[in-house]
């Protein structure tokens, strides 16, 4: 941290769509943190980064970033492929990370990063599983710990996005890891979390092209079902969906032995409810930017108050690396039960 200021001098690498969002919270809208410089191969991206951040050094290779002495930590938004090396480096070169989800696609990947992190304990490593900082999962899992449901047993978890006729996610199937580890795989966190951190024992998944024939050739499907087993008794069942035409609709509920609790059943753009020939209705969020901005903004700030507290600071709320890592396991059992039709053994 600069000892002038006090303030955690924050890198963002990768300035795509996330990238961006990431970097304009990190630039105006964290107290306590500096971003001093973004990194990206593409020029154009660093162009934004000229108009729109605050003079911070900009960097095509990452590696010249990693040797910036004036960069305290790094916020990576890249390739779920390049995850799990570029946090090494960033841990070897000393620096405090934050990593957007998945951990990497490859278990042995994540079981090597869990490894390296061990022999830095004074460097925060985080994983971006938002919504455990959307306030109202935060309220539930409140409750939840408070005994205001009894004994959770059972969540049912879904993200669905709106119907994206320009085929984005079609084109990343190559590398996404697939509807599961792509989407559900911030479901799974959360069952997790809210559940108290079961360990997953057998998993079952299906799915279907509705829409989008491009995805097969990928063994990928653009709507998908799955279940999830865990040892202590407890279950979880999600549902994955590229092809809603009415928004982003991301939502969990949670039964327990005493109650339950439903979070964002009504995926609500706003308070403002129509009246017309049509019925009664309101807006629906347009995309998980919009549902989850003010969880993208808290999991920042929480990050550089983790950092800030020193390696004597309390367990971070983020996700971490172990958290990351069982999210994948799960995440690829649900892939491998798709392909093979079978459940599967974890």
């Amino acid at each position: 941290m600069s000892a002038a200021t006090g303030r955690l001098r924050l890198g963002v690498v990768g300035l795509g769509r996330l990238g961006k969002r990431h970097a304009e919270n990190l630039a105006y809208r964290v107290p306590g943190a500096s971003l001093v410089a973004a990194c990206s191969p593409l020029e154009e991206e660093r162009a934004w980064a000229r108009e729109t951040l605050p003079e911070p050094r900009l960097y095509d290779d990452y590696a010249d970033l990693l040797a910036d002495r004036e960069v305290d930590a790094v916020w990576l938004v890249t390739p779920s492929s390049l995850h799990a090396q570029q946090i090494v480096d960033a841990l070897r070169a000393g620096k405090h990370v934050f990593c957007e989800k998945p951990l990497s696609l490859d278990l042995a990947e994540c079981e090597r990063v869990l490894a390296e992190a061990a022999r830095y304990p004074h460097l925060q490593a985080t994983i971006g599983f938002m919504r455990r900082f959307d306030p109202s999962y935060k309220d539930a899992f409140d409750r939840i710990q408070a005994g205001a449901i009894g004994r959770p047993f059972l969540v049912r978890s879904q993200t669905t996005d709106k119907n994206d006729n320009d085929g984005f996610f079609v084109r990343f199937a190559a590398t996404s890891g697939g509807i599961f580890l792509d989407c559900t795989v911030h479901d799974i966190d959360v069952a997790r979390w809210l559940l108290g951190k079961p360990r997953a024992k057998r998993v079952f998944a299906a799915g279907a092209v509705a829409l989008h024939e491009g995805l097969r050739e990928f063994g990928d499907v653009d709507n998908g079902v799955a279940i999830c087993e865990f040892e202590d008794g407890k279950l979880a069942m999600f549902y994955a969906s590229r092809t809603q035409a009415h928004g982003n609709d991301t939502h969990s509920e949670v039964i327990g032995t005493a109650g339950a609790l439903a979070i964002g059943h009504n995926p609500r753009a706003n308070r403002v409810e129509i009246y017309d020939a049509t019925g009664v209705r309101n807006e629906c969020t347009p995309t998980f930017f919009d549902r989850f901005e003010d969880a993208f903004l808290q999991e920042a700030r929480a990050f550089v108050a983790a950092v800030q507290g020193g390696a004597g600071a309390s367990a971070q709320a983020g996700a971490t690396l172990a958290d990351a890592l069982e999210a994948t396991r799960i995440g690829m059992a649900l892939r491998e039960s798709l392909k093979s039709g079978e459940a599967v053994v974890l």
